[in-house]
């Protein structure tokens, strides 16, 4: 089978397209032939040897795969040869088969197509701990999320309406802010034009924000902590900027706020029933049209450097998938 490569730490082009042995299921696995691959920004740092965590070479990027199940090892009793599923994988979705635990897997209606299927896990996955698990929410609180037109900003707008929340959409274009705008955003803040301190406490009445949704980091990260309100909760969720910033701690303290951490890789292994309730419950919310997991643009197998500089110069809005 065909497999995209990193032999050792490189950048996008650098990657290999190359022939590999097909995988075998084991007991308790099952083989998925891939016909969606969803990439994520993390993935470039992976290849980059950037990121917390470390594949042995050589592997693939791509850590969300949706196709159809071709093989099941002994012991699997609830998927058979044929079922339409979706599974993290952590990473090696770049290629056209894996073998997974078949706990790791949850099948998929007729009604979802496989690229929206694949870009479900993670970003909505992530968005849906980040406020359900951490951030405390009551219905008519407003919630700041930071580049709202990427992947899991698009996934904080869209959850946040659904759990009731005043969506504010912060992204660095016009364009961006209609995009996030039309999925769930109530109000827009372009900070690319205007100061993001002074632009959020404007929008909330001089309150400030209850909730920011932070995938960011950067520059951008201190100046939306200093425009939160009393006893708010600042998520942190990542550094897209590439720079991670260094918070006085004396703002959480005059501010009464929580900054919390959101790591839900980690979470999911320590919660593995909740995390699969909770992909379950984000499989059908899509395949009901109540969550869009929008595709900003598909790519072949073969043109895997081209869909991962999508993501490094910040072009996506939604996911960037990979047809194996």
């Amino acid at each position: 089978m065909k497999a995209i490569l990193c032999s050792q730490y490189c950048q996008p082009d650098d990657l290999v397209l190359a022939d590999v042995p097909d995988p075998v299921a084991g007991p308790g696995e099952a083989v998925i032939a891939i016909k969606a691959a969803a990439l994520n920004f993390f993935d470039i740092l992976m290849i980059q040897g950037k990121y917390q965590i470390k594949p042995p070479f050589p592997f693939s990027p791509a850590a969300e795969v949706a196709g159809v199940i071709e093989s099941i090892g002994a012991g699997v009793t609830d998927l058979k040869v044929g079922d339409r599923v979706v599974a993290s994988c952590g990473h090696n979705g770049a290629r056209e088969k894996i073998a997974l635990p078949a706990a790791s897997i949850v099948k998929i209606p007729d009604n979802l197509d496989y690229d929206r299927a694949a870009g479900i896990i993670i970003i909505y996955g992530t968005a849906l701990h980040a406020l359900e698990d951490r951030a405390s929410p009551k219905p008519g609180e407003t919630l700041a999320v930071l580049g709202a037109a990427g992947g899991t900003g698009l996934a904080a707008c869209e959850l946040g309406k659904l759990m009731r929340l005043k969506v504010i959409a912060c992204a660095s274009s016009d364009e961006k802010l209609e995009f996030a705008k039309a999925h769930g955003a109530e109000l827009t803040l372009n900070y690319a034009k205007e100061d993001l301190k002074e632009g959020l406490r404007k929008l909330t009445g001089g309150k400030g924000v209850d909730i920011i949704f932070d995938p960011v980091g950067g520059a951008y990260a201190e100046q939306a902590l200093r425009s939160i309100a009393w006893e708010g909760r600042f998520l942190v969720i990542g550094f897209a900027a590439g720079d991670i910033p260094k918070m006085p701690l004396n703002l959480a303290l005059l501010k009464g706020c929580d900054i919390r951490g959101v790591f839900w890789g980690a979470w999911t292994r320590q919660n593995p029933e909740k995390n699969r309730a909770n992909l379950e419950k984000l499989v059908k919310w899509t395949a009901q049209g109540k969550i869009s997991s929008h595709v900003d643009r598909t790519f072949p197998l073969a043109q895997t450097a081209d869909a991962l500089k999508v993501l490094a110069g910040r072009q996506a809005m939604g996911k960037v998938i990979l047809h194996p």
